[in-house]
């Protein structure tokens, strides 16, 4: 039996990262994820004492959908996920997926020297970290 090998994370992470406003309301952050073909958003520090925040599309079905709400009146603040665990880089991709399993999450910003670098979720780590895929 050979274990397995895994790369870090920069290997399958998504490097085009939205940033959005938290004062946005859904249905525009809607508009934008379609337009850029994202499925999460990171959604901007107000100042630098603040906390990175993630919207995610099951946050705009469980918060908006599934409560019969109107996009259009609700803010994105409001339903996103805040402050966010982020990874790093170099991390490898099976410890990525643990703590993903351990948290209960399934995106996360990566980020290198306080700067989000990109964006990796369970999607990304199976389809691009498995090896002989390609």
């Amino acid at each position: 039996m050979t274990i397995q090998s895994w790369g870090p994370v920069r290997d399958c992470m998504r490097t085009d990262v939205t940033e959005v406003d938290g004062q946005l309301d859904v249905l525009a952050a809607l508009k934008i994820m379609k337009k850029v073909g994202a499925t999460s958003l990171i959604v901007k520090r107000r100042d630098e004492h603040d906390e990175y925040g993630m919207l995610l599309f099951s946050d705009i079905a469980k918060e908006v959908i599934a409560k019969n709400r109107a996009p259009e009146r609700v803010n994105v603040y409001e339903i996103m996920a805040k402050p966010v665990l982020t990874v790093r880089p170099d991390m490898e991709i099976r410890y990525c997926a643990r703590l993903f399993e351990k948290f209960g999450i399934s995106h996360a910003p990566v980020v290198e020297k306080d700067k989000i670098v990109g964006i990796v979720s369970f999607y990304l780590l199976v389809l691009h970290g498995l090896p002989d895929l390609d």
